[in-house]
């Protein structure tokens, strides 16, 4: 039996116009699950005229106590709920359940932290070269967000993007991926029961019409997306028509490098969680595993090791270490991309396939698989997969690996593993990323700003510096001379 949804806009929940719905696709076994409203450029307007009524009408000079109190209340419902919501994330995209679970408490963190700041947006007194003029800014909200989210971690992406812009004062109309939408809507509820004022909160769901009527809307003023390089392209080049200014958070195809002196057991352990949690679906995934060539062949090896053992199965079960990859188009593309390394030249070191048995005939499973003595122009290496695929790639002195980690167009984060601290600040400032871990990968934080630079996106989110993205700086210069003044001379 299928659940239905709506759309939410301005307090209200309705179905789209048209009455057009879309079914959300269980990765496990490609059933449809639930129905979901298919909003039009209509319901878009509707959400962006409800998101712009609620701004002026109120919430843009809502104190940030009052703000911090009903994010504070939403995170409280999310932690209280988060059973629920991990049991619907992970039948909607495939996640394994222990994944989703911590998600949705990080997501709740991530509204906490936020609140701490909403009534701490203070400015800056600016001393001036003349003691009778005042200097002094502003923060103040941009206005309508529009928020765009992708399959793999609705509610953790989610939560990067709304948390700070409520805490701004903006509002927002979000619009989820088309396949992976349920969680978004029923986040939507909790929302309502927080007690946000109708039209701070705006969901429209549906296909990527839906993202481009958004995005292209004369009323939105702020984009931030999180999805593939190339929409993110096409998002920046319709914002530019507006002169919109948007927040991209893209692809990655991030080095894990290790050094001859790491403590193996951690970094194969780290090398192992970077590309296979999460099906390898996440844009942070070390989906180039750099080893030093003194311990290459040991590396490989354990790599292999531990890839052939994973459990692969349905994501619901407590055992279950890695589940399907989230659709039926990234099962094809990532099998795809298996079949050409392998005629590529690169060595199929482990997996490579579809897991054998009965269940992973009717879902979207590919075995954890790796490929050795990869070429680093290769396109194994240079392009990305999102999925569990993983390419090991050797090397011999430490300016040798901080080439190859530079040489691919993303710059999303990147991994160390090394005892030698000074190495490990000297690699990390030459590494043309947002972020480096350092004997440890996929850990995060909400007081900690993520994002990239080249290809895989601009502007950040999470930690103080998201606040920026969603204020502007107003600057106020008061004259207490009371002085006639020459109406054409330069005053400095």
């Amino acid at each position: 039996m299928t659940t239905c949804y709506q759309l939410y806009i301005g307090g209200a929940w309705r179905d789209a116009t048209g009455g057009a719905t879309f079914p959300a696709i269980n990765p496990v076994n490609q059933q449809a699950w639930a129905d979901l409203p298919q909003a039009n450029a209509e319901d878009v307007d509707a959400a962006v005229s409800a998101a712009r009524e609620a701004f002026d009408g109120g919430w843009k000079d809502t104190n940030g106590l009052t703000r911090a109190t009903l994010m504070q209340r939403l995170a409280e419902l999310l932690e209280s709920d988060a059973e629920r919501m991990a049991q619907l994330e992970t039948t909607d995209n495939g996640k394994v359940i222990r994944e989703t679970r911590v998600q949705m408490r990080f997501a709740a963190r991530n509204y906490r932290y936020f609140a701490g700041w909403a009534d701490k947006l203070q400015g800056d007194s600016i001393p001036l070269d003349r003691a009778e003029l005042v200097d002094f800014t502003t923060r103040e909200p941009r206005g309508v967000a529009a928020l765009i989210t992708s399959w793999n971690s609705p509610m953790a992406i989610l939560a990067n993007k709304l948390a700070p812009a409520l805490a701004a004062g903006c509002t927002v109309v979000i619009k989820p991926s088309e396949m992976a939408s349920v969680t978004t809507l029923a986040f939507a509820e909790l929302s309502e029961r927080a007690g946000f004022p109708p039209g701070v909160i705006n969901v429209v769901t549906g296909d990527g019409s839906v993202g481009a009527a958004l995005t292209a809307h004369s009323g939105i003023d702020l984009i931030s997306f999180t999805g593939g390089t190339a929409t993110g392209k096409a998002i920046s080049r319709i914002a530019a028509e507006h002169l919109t200014p948007v927040t991209l958070e893209l692809g990655g195809k991030s080095a894990n490098i290790v050094f001859a002196d790491a403590d193996l057991k951690q970094a194969v352990t780290g090398a192992v969680a970077g590309i296979f949690a999460a099906a390898g679906q996440t844009c942070i995934a070390g989906s180039r595993l750099l080893v030093q060539r003194d311990i290459y062949d040991q590396v490989v090896a354990q790599v292999c090791e531990r890839a052939r053992v994973i459990r692969v199965g349905d994501p619901r079960d407590e055992s279950t270490e890695m589940g399907p990859v989230a659709t039926k188009a990234q099962h094809r593309r990532v099998l795809d991309f298996i079949d050409r390394a392998r005629t590529q030249g690169a060595k199929l070191a482990a997996g490579g396939g579809v897991p054998q048995g009965d269940v992973y005939g009717r879902g979207y499973f590919v075995e954890p698989t790796v490929f050795s003595d990869v070429a680093s122009d290769s396109e194994l290496a240079q392009e990305e997969v999102f999925g569990p695929v993983l390419a090991i790639i050797p090397f011999e002195t430490e300016e040798q690996a901080i080439a190859i980690a530079n040489g691919t167009a993303y710059g999303l984060v990147a991994g160390l593993w090394t005892q030698n601290l000074a190495r490990a600040h000297r690699v990390a400032r030459q590494l043309q990323v947002g972020g480096v871990w350092v004997n440890t990968y996929r850990t995060n934080a909400a007081q900690a700003p993520f994002g990239g630079v080249k290809a895989s996106g601009t502007g950040r989110e999470r930690g103080l510096h998201a606040l920026d993205e969603y204020l502007e700086i107003k600057n106020l210069m008061i004259d207490l001379s009371n002085e006639a003044r020459d109406p054409f001379a330069i005053r400095t």
